[in-house]
């Protein structure tokens, strides 16, 4: 038989089935919006405007709309096929899959990948361990970038919001390069992922929220009361430098890794597709909006994260300094995954007195990891685009539509979603390629003028 199991033969089977996923004990509808809301507004969202820069100030948005369109799309393909997937392994006493056990599944659906299918989950955990620690590189550097620049900012920065600046820093102070700031912050960082338990960090992660989103408000105001006009700026942008706009965007729009976990903890499950359409229209139009907005408020002059951008005034060095305590919450958020991927196998496999051991040192090697690669790409703008074009790209965009030909080849699937599946697949391929490499081209340009900018003082005679 080619499929895993027979499509249920009603439509009340499978609700029946899927009703049993959630409990009287999961999230409402109101804290599942939340959760996904938090899952994908970060430090992607400040990235926009020079996203939206490299693609033209009106390809931009309207790229930026099919984007979420198409992310959307996908997220949506993930639960239904976690659905129809989830009631067909039933039978084995799974009432919920993760990405990885759905592809996984899906792959059993066919027969002759049925052998392979455990490499499917290997893949799929293997994309979220780089994009969860890639986030958590991004981190490193908006963070360092952000310190950084107040602790320059300082002698110039007034109580004074009104004075026009056309940049961030006025008078510098002696300072440390940006790299150092990382190595201050690491051990902080080692001690944040050693909390034995998230439930712990809620009371400073619904602070942290609330700072973010004082800081957003006031981001918003301070764009949209300082635009400049008339606006010259370029309606479409350089073709060499839309790639990057892809990476920048799909790392902003990959918040699918949150979709089935906050699916399967839901009361009423059977209403998340009403959440997800919500919550992503509420994040795309964040999304549209910051960087749009943020573009025309600062032009050619947008900094890799805009908070590089406010005027050096103690209320906008607020915003810096609010912004980046909740960035710092949220390292242990997106750390949380690769640690539950990574280091439970490895403590199985030693002695009891040992465990503690090994997973604190397990999750301080992670840790240094990623502080490691932030200092040999201290470049927000392009690590934010790197790590969206090389991961983010297979799991919003490749994976899903992959799994819906998977799951449902059997049942007669119409042409017209094969090639649209086809299509969705194919954009996600080549922005992985011209991403990839578009990033990588500018990281190493950047290094080498970097480079001879050092050497330049020697050279002279």
């Amino acid at each position: 038989m080619d499929a895993l199991c027979p499509s249920p033969p009603g439509p009340s089977r499978p609700q029946r089935n899927y009703e049993r996923i959630g409990g009287q004990t999961g999230t409402s509808f109101f804290q599942t919006l939340i959760h996904l809301l938090k899952g994908n507004i970060g430090t992607g969202l400040l990235g926009l405007p020079l996203a939206v820069k490299n693609a033209g100030l009106v390809l931009g948005p309207i790229s930026l709309l099919v984007m979420g369109i198409i992310a959307v799309h996908c997220m949506r393909l993930l639960v239904q096929c976690s659905h129809h997937l989830s009631v067909c392994v039933c039978r084995m006493s799974r009432q919920s899959l993760t990405y990885g056990e759905a592809v996984q599944y899906g792959m059993e659906n066919v027969t002759w990948l049925r052998r392979h299918s455990q490499w499917g989950k290997r893949t799929v955990n293997l994309f979220l361990i780089i994009t969860q620690l890639g986030f958590c590189c991004v981190y490193f550097v908006f963070l360092s970038d952000n310190i950084k620049q107040v602790v320059e900012a300082a002698n110039a920065t007034t109580f004074n919001c009104h004075i026009n600046y056309t940049n961030q820093t006025q008078v510098l102070v002696p300072s440390f390069d940006s790299r150092l700031y990382m190595l201050c912050f690491l051990p902080a960082f080692i001690l944040l992922v050693f909390t034995p338990n998230l439930k712990f960090l809620a009371p400073l992660s619904l602070v942290a929220n609330l700072m973010m989103t004082a800081s957003l408000v006031l981001i918003y105001f301070y764009s949209l009361t300082n635009i400049t006009y008339p606006i010259n700026l370029p309606k479409v942008g350089r073709a060499k430098d839309y790639p990057l706009f892809f990476g920048t965007a799909i790392f902003a729009f990959e918040g699918i890794g949150v979709v089935l976990p906050l699916e399967n903890k839901m009361q009423r499950p059977h209403t998340f597709t009403l959440v997800l359409y919500l919550g992503m229209g509420i994040v795309t139009f964040l999304y549209i909006s910051l960087g749009t907005i943020g573009y025309m408020c600062f032009g050619d002059d947008i900094g890799g994260s805009i908070t590089l951008n406010l005027p050096n005034c103690w209320t906008y060095q607020t915003v810096k300094l609010l912004y980046c305590f909740g960035i710092f919450i949220t390292f242990a958020l997106q750390f949380y995954v690769p640690a539950e991927i990574l280091i439970p196998p490895a403590v199985a496999r030693v002695p009891p007195r040992w465990e503690t051991a090994v997973d604190l040192s397990l999750r301080t090697v992670l840790v240094i990891f990623t502080c490691a690669l932030a200092i040999l790409i201290p470049e927000l703008d392009l690590v934010i685009s790197l790590v969206g074009s090389v991961s983010s790209s297979f799991l919003a965009l490749i994976f899903p539509p992959l799994l819906q030909i998977l799951t449902f080849h059997t049942e007669d699937l119409s042409p017209l979603v094969t090639v649209k599946n086809a299509v969705i697949s194919v954009v996600g391929l080549v922005g992985f390629l011209a991403g990839t490499y578009i990033a990588i081209e500018q990281i190493i340009a950047r290094n080498a003028l970097k480079h001879e900018e050092t050497l330049s003082p020697f050279m002279v005679q």
